[in-house]
């Protein structure tokens, strides 16, 4: 292993643990590695010096998301993305896929085996025969159903310091509160009842990061990911793992430091999977799991993106959208953002808190209910309560539900401007199943289950998909054409390089316009959108956006559209990918 990080891999456990047991804590990694590295020597290869390409886009997927009588579901997920996506997306990501208790499969109740109701391992393999693979390190917290904590309640001295246990009247004030919910839940143990740490709910026990142990457990947990085949090892929830009592347990810095630890024994043991950071937070605090742009994570998840794109098209101005899109600077040529715009999850409000108004958020919240969707709450460090995600499908989100029926085509074209958004600008897009096949709020399951992120988790069976694909007047039909298009597009294009270049252009308020250029800077891409029902025009003005004269312009998404160096006219929510020669 290269002298300078096994030093790195010293000084991260100093400063987590204190030198007095920084050498011993290190000697035990070190032989980790040793061994993964001797069973593994494949995967010890140097990456490439950029790992993701204008090529690259990442299907974020349960694993039963497509379900077929009698086959397992990761198997009818294999072949149907084979069938459908192989010139689509280039990355698979399969959220947690393991056995679990609750929270749709982040609950885990063992990290290392796959969900027999979904498959196995070589399901997952085959998964990946066409596809990189993407998986989720749930490891802030574990399943009380788990063997780990099943042998806490039950005395056993091997788990008695794996999770956080509070004595009675200690101050949590402070603590940060991303749910409605009290910070710690009462146990009963073999030695009495004891408060336990959970942030999220009771049945989601928060692992304790000040014992080395848990660490060690976690490193093996991320080097078996990297076995099975993962590019890409997705951090759950990672800005919560370390508690320190009196401070707001969140973006800590004992939490930066596990994660330069992580990227360090990756880079140690298998350098060409990157770590992927989950942090829903303010941005500021989100970009800051950068590091330097080394150090830290190869991707952050670009959590202000989703609210920000809505509130450009709710207001029919994209200049806060344009505002917040000119910060979005790279700390380095090894990094670049998780762009997306929907997920499993709802749609964040914290990470916007420095971008929008308090009456801007109050009206998504108003809008979220009038379209169909629920608010989901957080306690604040006073005893109130405030708005912390709205739950609702994205597309419904941006869609009046009193559209009429024969409007089908402009609620297609409405939501494909906005993913069209997340496709122009630089990083990794990464696309959540429902928004790639148009589906809409689930609010029966939301019955079922009385959970508001069931809204954006349906199931589908895969006759029904197949059927709405089939027939071109449905609303899946149209969707997954038009973004299928968008992507095979991009696809072609150097200036969409997640690491080109990117400058934002405030030329009008109705279009969001995006300048991208290729890494060798050979190829520039103007990027436009039109975020209103209305048609806009839009001067081409080269002297006054720095850039040199043009020619021609080519509309790559429209092969017969070539535009004189004039005027560009954008229809509704018309997307035009213009190539300036």
């Amino acid at each position: 292993m290269p002298h300078e990080l096994e030093s790195k891999l010293y000084d991260h456990i100093a400063f987590i643990y204190g030198a007095e047991s920084a050498d011993l804590i290190t000697a035990r990694i070190t032989e980790r590695l040793a061994r993964f590295r001797a069973a593994y020597p494949e995967l010890a290869s140097s990456p490439p010096k950029h790992r993701v390409s204008e090529r690259d886009s990442i299907l974020i997927t349960y694993g039963d998301m497509v379900q077929h009588e009698g086959q397992p579901p990761i198997q009818t997920l294999a072949d149907f993305v084979k069938k459908y996506l192989g010139d689509v997306v280039s990355a698979i990501h399969i959220l947690p896929f393991y056995p679990y208790s609750s929270d749709d499969g982040f609950s885990v109740i063992d990290y290392r085996a796959v969900n027999p109701a979904f498959g196995n391992w070589d399901d997952v393999a085959r998964l990946g025969d066409n596809f990189r693979l993407m998986f989720d390190a749930v490891v802030n917290h574990i399943s009380s159903q788990s063997v780990e904590f099943q042998g806490f309640l039950e005395g056993d001295p091997d788990f008695q310091e794996f999770f956080t246990v509070i004595e009675e009247g200690t101050d949590l004030s402070r603590v940060f509160r991303p749910r409605a919910t009290p910070v710690v839940t009462p146990y009963q143990t073999a030695d009495g009842e004891k408060l336990v740490w959970t942030t999220f709910n009771t049945d989601q026990i928060d692992l304790n990061y000040s014992n080395p142990d848990v660490l060690l457990e976690v490193i093996d947990i991320l080097l078996f990911y990297a076995a099975q085949g993962a590019d890409f090892i997705r951090l759950d929830a990672v800005t919560y793992i370390w508690k320190e009592i009196g401070t707001d347990c969140i973006n800590l810095p004992r939490t930066h430091r596990i994660v330069q630890l992580m990227r360090t024994v990756l880079d140690m043991a298998a350098p060409r999977v990157a770590i992927i950071t989950e942090t829903n937070v303010p941005h500021k605090d989100n970009i800051a799991y950068f590091g330097d742009g080394t150090n830290q994570a190869q991707m952050v998840y670009n959590f202000a993106l989703p609210m920000l794109t809505l509130h450009a098209f709710h207001k029919g101005d994209v200049s806060t959208l344009s505002a917040w899109a000119e910060t979005l600077e790279l700390p380095s040529d090894q990094a670049t953002f998780f762009n997306f715009l929907a997920s499993h999850d709802g749609i964040g409000m914290m990470p916007v808190k420095n971008f929008l108004s308090i009456e801007d958020l109050n009206e998504e919240v108003e809008r979220t209910h009038k379209f169909g969707g629920f608010v989901s709450y957080k306690s604040n460090e006073d005893g109130s309560q405030s708005p912390y995600e709205l739950n609702i499908n994205y597309l419904d989100a941006l869609t009046d539900p009193g559209t009429p029926q024969e409007d089908i085509e402009m609620v297609a074209k409405r939501f494909l401007a906005s993913q069209a958004i997340m496709l122009s600008l630089r990083g990794v897009p990464g696309i959540y199943f429902h928004s790639l096949f148009g589906s809409r709020n689930w609010r029966e399951g939301v019955e079922e289950t009385d959970r508001h992120r069931t809204i954006n988790r349906q199931k589908l069976q895969l006759d029904e998909l197949e059927a709405a694909l089939r027939d071109p007047n449905t609303l899946t039909a149209r969707v997954f054409k038009g973004y299928a298009h968008l992507l095979k597009t991009r696809q072609d294009y150097p200036a969409f390089h997640p690491m080109g270049g990117q400058q934002i252009l405030r030329i009008h308020k109705n279009i969001l316009a995006i300048l991208r250029t290729a890494l060798d800077e050979s190829e520039t891409v103007l990027c436009l959108t039109n975020v209103t029902d209305q048609p806009q025009t839009l001067s081409i003005a080269p002297e006054k956006w720095n850039i040199p004269p043009i020619t021609k312009c080519c509309d790559l998404l429209d092969e017969k559209a070539c535009i004189e160096a004039g005027e560009i006219l954008l229809a509704p929510y018309q997307t035009r990918w213009v190539q300036l020669v």
